[in-house]
């Protein structure tokens, strides 16, 4: 026994450090973590069980049959991330370059399957060069196996994605089905082709980071969540969001800490927010000064800038924000913002997160450009995300909320649990200014001082149908609040609002505008 023993812990040795120490420096040299290193980031200190560490492929062919490495390029196993139990899956870029063949694939159905049942997140550190081109089509298959299994999961048990690596033609779309997604700056690329065939197919010379690098998914595509300088801080970030969600839906977020007063009063709100309309001001310095201790996770910081989305605890409950941004764009909604946090609202949801909605919007983004590319498609994602909602949802409008765009940023009318709104609120159908020259046209354009009449009919129309009392007075808000109070009104609703429960008609599911 004692030498089989001695035998089995030599052939774990052997699969633990990898194929060669060369290896191991052309990784490093290259900027990136080895698999193991990573996971010792990612876990708690000596909690990671790894599973099938000694699976082998069995292909034959192309000299395959002649380079069987233990774990075929994929770490598996669970472990604890902040005392809770998740599990993950890991590529080993220097065996096979990490690339996808069956037994791989195998390994990944395995550890998603158990992280399912189990009711735990599931964490994918993609560092792969996609599918193994000398298996053929049961690679290819294998990919089938993780997009169906995703896919069954979604919704159901946090999926993360973390690239670290090249991700590229089928692979990319494991990473864009789950939940979230994390890239490294200089390192991580995704694309469905490649640089090489892009340019021999429409002669377009770009680099890799230029095709698919994590700042060009980070503010462009908007495929990347959250964007790190290093794998370090990335893998921090990962167990940062980790401990925030809760481990599957059938969960509540786990509480946080409440060493912040929740009446504490937010003076500083009457000075951040300019009361004129047209004056701008970052949301994300009111999101500041109303969650627990200024501290709140962006997502998508970098995409679609004229809407926040944010995690943040008020009172130690974890909320989900969307707060429309005055200093990008002036805030108004387009296609890309509509996305963002209609995936966002859907997201917090799937998981019980309850939302809050910071309103501060002056209607949708016209023109053709946004027509053409769709923009009532894609609004109506958000719309829908709102209003499929079943979670505690409180609508605080700060200034301006004019048209669809007011409907849309979860008013009372789409299934609002409470609104509350500013003493400097205008909730209208447009604008005074362009109210009156619709509404008073011909009258303005026959009066002997055309720009005294519009005037006078704009300040009419201003004190009969947009004073801050207007709504109140018509149920549309529950109260006019002084924005001092904002945070305690926002918490007292949030636990008043904690036991709610909604039911939806008995149906497969909906049909989401896509």
């Amino acid at each position: 026994m004692r030498s089989s023993v001695a035998e089995l812990h030599g052939v774990k040795d052997v699969a633990e450090q990898g194929p060669s120490p060369e290896s191991t420096e052309r990784q490093h040299a290259r900027g990136k973590l080895t698999v193991r290193e990573r996971l010792e980031r990612l876990f708690d200190p000596g909690t990671f069980r790894e599973i099938e560490q000694l699976r082998r492929h069995r292909s034959s062919g192309f000299g395959l049959e002649a380079r069987r490495p233990p774990t075929d390029g994929v770490v598996t196993g669970w472990g604890k991330v902040m005392g809770r139990t998740v599990f993950a899956y890991a590529h080993d870029f220097r065996i096979f370059g990490g690339s996808l063949g069956e037994a791989h694939a195998e390994k990944i159905h395995k550890v998603m399957d158990l992280a399912e049942s189990a009711g735990a997140p599931l964490v994918g550190l993609n560092d792969g060069a996609g599918a193994r081109i000398q298996e053929g089509v049961t690679a290819l298959a294998g990919y089938g196996g993780i997009f169906r299994r995703i896919v069954r999961s979604s919704g159901v048990i946090p999926q993360i994605s973390v690239i670290l690596g090249p991700c590229a033609g089928g692979a990319t779309y494991a990473p864009a089905l789950t939940d979230f997604v994390f890239m490294v700056r200089d390192t991580s690329q995704m694309y469905i082709t490649g640089p090489d065939v892009v340019k021999a197919v429409t002669g377009e010379a770009v680099s890799h980071d230029g095709l698919g690098g994590a700042d060009v998914h980070g503010s462009v595509s908007g495929a990347a969540t959250i964007v790190c300088d290093d794998e370090e801080e990335c893998l921090e970030e990962v167990r940062y969001l980790l401990s925030l969600l809760p481990s599957n839906n059938r969960e509540l977020p786990p509480p946080g800490p409440a060493d912040d007063p929740p009446d504490r009063r937010t003076e500083a709100l009457l000075d951040l927010v300019p009361p004129d309309p047209k004056r701008s001001y970052d949301m994300r310095a009111v999101i500041e000064e109303l969650v627990d201790g200024g501290e709140f996770f962006e997502l998508h910081s970098r995409w679609a800038a004229n809407v926040v989305c944010a995690l943040a605890r008020l009172g130690g409950q974890l909320t989900g924000i969307v707060a429309n941004q005055p200093s990008a764009m002036a805030g108004v909604l387009d296609i890309h913002a509509s996305e963002k946090a209609a995936r966002f609202v859907q997201t917090c949801d799937a998981f019980n997160i309850p939302l809050v909605t910071l309103v501060d919007v002056p209607g949708f983004l016209p023109g053709k450009d946004q027509e053409h590319g769709g923009i009532i498609r894609h609004g109506a994602k958000l719309l829908y995300a709102y209003c499929n909602a079943t979670v505690p949802r409180v609508q605080v409008i700060l200034r301006k909320a004019y048209g669809g765009a007011y409907i849309v940023m979860d008013s009372r009318s789409i299934g609002a649990d409470l609104s509350f709104a500013w003493p400097t609120n205008e909730i209208a159908v447009m604008g005074a200014e362009g109210a009156a020259n619709v509404v008073f046209r011909r009258e303005i354009a026959a009066a002997p001082d055309p720009d005294e009449a519009r005037a006078q009919r704009i300040k009419e129309y201003r004190q009969e149908l947009m004073h801050p009392y207007y709504a109140a007075e018509r149920g549309l808000v529950d109260d006019v609040i002084d924005p001092a109070d904002t945070r305690a009104v926002l918490i007292d609703a949030l636990v008043m609002l904690r036991g709610k429960e909604a039911r939806l008609p008995s149906r497969k599911h909906g049909n989401l505008p896509m």
